[in-house]
């Protein structure tokens, strides 16, 4: 039912109905805080705004917005190699060299 139907049948203002079922600013703004932190992170990990967007169910105009505070706020959004990783694809690297016959090493 819409807020108008509710405020209808029970004789108060819709308002009133948005009042009463909507959640504490608190608890909101919680929530909103967890939301941008883990954009970031994701952002942070290589994904695309419209990846980032379709992994926590959000626009991708929210995901540009939140980007872009976070810009003017001076965080810093390098993305970053997760643990562990960078050393598993220096190792990768090495061994594709040493596999390509012909090949001299850069190092």
């Amino acid at each position: 039912m819409t807020a108008r139907e509710l405020a209808d049948r029970f004789g108060v203002s819709p308002r009133t109905v948005l009042r009463m079922v909507s959640e504490e600013r608190a608890t909101y703004e919680g929530r909103s805080r967890q939301r941008r932190d883990r954009i970031l992170e994701l952002h942070r990990q290589g994904l695309k705004g419209y990846e980032i967007a379709s992994e926590l169910s959000v626009s991708t105009g929210l995901v540009s917005i939140r980007l872009k505070e976070a810009r003017a706020a001076g965080v810093d959004l390098t993305p970053y190699a997760a643990a562990g990783e960078e050393g598993e694809q220096n190792r990768a690297g090495a061994s594709r060299e040493r596999r390509l016959p012909g090949r001299a090493s850069s190092r």
